[in-house]
């Protein structure tokens, strides 16, 4: 233990995890979406935020780029800063559900070690990993940010599907085909989970 850890106590809220729940009438969870880049992570993601809200659910996505304008704008795509980055997503993700809310995830996070661990931080049934399942060659052909022409020419290292592995989910508690089904498909895949689980009403 450092002198910090000395220093540093819990201060306990006054408003309890139940309570929270109650108020917005949901259950919190994490919903944390992996894939290549291109499987439509982000895009599912922020769909299925959108159904969310308009069913009055609390809601916020973190979506992999967006946090690297900010919060993670010291990492870059090193094995070590892709840790790191995880770690900061997970441990922002947990407060979001402490507050109450329904947390989405959109990152690549080609590794199972970080992603259990993120998991190891909520309650089990408050960690809903979705596999956005997509070949590489989908991807590629999506290509939307040019990212994998990029990689092909080696202007980016350490991409993932190229240059850096990618380990897809075990057993994941949903897995869904974005190469073969539509958006909408996608989306109505995640909604009938939630509400199965009773995250939702």
């Amino acid at each position: 233990m450092t002198v910090l850890d000395n220093n540093i106590h819990w201060h306990n809220t006054l408003v309890s995890h139940v309570e929270r729940e109650s108020r917005n009438c949901h259950k919190s969870v994490i919903l944390w979406f992996t894939g290549f880049s291109g499987s439509g992570k982000s895009t599912i993601a922020h769909a299925v935020e959108r159904r969310l809200f308009e069913l009055n659910c609390a809601t916020f996505v973190l979506d992999g780029d967006n946090v690297r304008h900010g919060l993670c704008v010291d990492l870059e795509f090193s094995q070590q800063d892709r840790i790191e980055n995880i770690r900061r997503i997970g441990e922002m993700a947990k407060l979001f559900t402490e507050a109450g809310m329904i947390a989405l995830t959109a990152f690549i996070s080609p590794y199972a070690t970080d992603r259990d661990r993120v998991r190891a931080l909520v309650e089990p049934d408050r960690f809903v990993e979705i596999y956005c399942c997509c070949s590489v060659e989908m991807c590629e052909k999506r290509d939307v940010k040019g990212l994998y022409a990029k990689a092909r020419k080696g202007l980016i290292k350490d991409f993932t599907g190229i240059s850096s592995g990618y380990e897809a989910p075990m057993n994941p508690e949903l897995s869904i085909n974005t190469e073969g089904q539509n958006l909408d498909e996608c989306v109505d895949q995640v909604m009938a989970y939630l509400k199965l689980k009773n995250v939702i009403s």
